[in-house]
């Protein structure tokens, strides 16, 4: 149900979506509650911190509308409520590669300096 949802939604907010600031959002994942009453969807978009916070909430004021043709697509009765969050995991894993970076340079230099 997850995977069919993301590429549902996915499909709505990318071409169906009239606001300019959503062109740069791409679903990363939804998860799906045990009782299938809300979804969480993580989203990546690029931009500044409020640009990003713009675009989330551009993104809620827009989830009814998603859910509507997600449940004309789908032809389902209940489509979950949706709450998109964005989605962190690309820019924890950049920051940890900066710090993985920066102590194999340092560690680099106190062995030569040995």
């Amino acid at each position: 149900m997850a995977e069919t949802l993301k590429e549902a939604i996915a499909e709505v907010v990318g071409f169906e979506l009239n606001d300019p600031r959503l062109e740069s959002v791409i679903v990363t994942d939804v998860v799906v509650a045990d009782d299938l009453r809300d979804a969480k969807v993580f989203i990546l978009a690029e931009g500044s911190e409020k640009e990003i916070n713009a675009i989330l909430a551009g993104l809620g004021r827009a989830e009814g509308f998603v859910r509507r043709q997600i449940a004309l697509d789908l032809e389902l009765r209940h489509v979950p409520h949706l709450h998109f969050v964005r989605d962190t995991a690309e820019e924890n894993a950049a920051r940890v590669g900066t710090i993985l970076q920066e102590l194999s340079g340092s560690s680099e230099i106190e062995t030569k300096e040995e």
